[in-house]
């Protein structure tokens, strides 16, 4: 099993910037992927960003793209995901995700295995 834990959300206004972190621990040798999903009130959970764990291919959400950089460390087995130019539209609950059979990039909620229990982000106007 793999475990995973998100800290470092909170409250932030329009424009700042807030680096998210996922500590994994257990049989992180099994993982392909990584990623961060992030759901708000009311909609379904959505595909924000990935990263091939033993690679440097790294994918993102449209909406994302050009203000969120994901990256990894190895060493400590830590995912991140560093937001900038925070919109109030980024408010929602940020989780990371672990792919361990896949083998292969996906936005697919049902393509990983293993779930955060999530951290709030919440961006003001």
């Amino acid at each position: 099993q793999v475990h995973l834990a998100e800290s470092g959300g909170g409250l932030v206004q329009a424009g700042d910037s807030l680096r998210l972190s996922c500590a994994a621990s257990g049989r992180t040798f099994t993982m392909y992927t990584m990623g961060w999903f992030r759901q708000a009130p009311g909609k379904e959970r959505e595909f924000v960003a990935a990263i091939r764990w033993s690679g440097s291919s790294t994918y993102y959400a449209d909406s994302v793209k050009g203000r969120f950089t994901i990256s990894r460390d190895k060493a400590v087995n830590t995912l991140y995901l560093q937001m900038n130019s925070l919109k109030p539209e980024d408010t929602a609950v940020y989780y990371c995700a672990a792919d361990t059979t896949l083998g292969s990039y996906s936005a697919r909620i049902s393509d990983y295995d293993y779930w955060g229990q999530g951290t709030q982000v919440t961006v003001s106007s």
